[in-house]
């Protein structure tokens, strides 16, 4: 079985404008972190988690998060496939450890590591 998609990402250059579009739109709740301009999505047991906020720079993503156990094995083998590392292993905070990269068109992707 594959690795499995675990989490999204919808950035913008108005974080609380698009809180508040689809928090409208889809009935969605936030746990706000205002130092980032960032609210996670709270959701039911089971479904997809998310988050949606302020684009730290350009004009925003809506990026996908595959669960791996190796972010930098995984961002390789992007890379020796024709993609292209746009950002290397990195803990953005306790216990969350991400890696994005982009495939051969410019889609990017994101890279979560598995908790152990």
């Amino acid at each position: 079985m594959g690795f499995r998609v675990t989490w999204f990402e919808i950035t913008g250059a108005d974080g609380e404008a698009l809180r508040s579009f689809y928090g409208e739109l889809f009935d969605w709740t936030f746990q706000l972190f205002p130092e980032m301009n960032y609210g996670t999505i709270e959701v039911e047991e089971g479904s997809l988690g998310g988050g949606v906020g302020q684009a730290n720079d350009g004009p925003g993503l809506l990026t996908f998060y595959v669960e791996t156990p190796d972010v930098t094995a995984s961002l390789v083998k992007a890379a020796s496939l024709g993609g292209n590392v746009l950002m290397p292993e990195t803990n953005v905070m306790e216990g969350v450890t991400i890696g994005l990269f982009s495939d051969p068109e410019g889609h990017v992707v994101g890279l979560l590591k598995a908790n152990e």
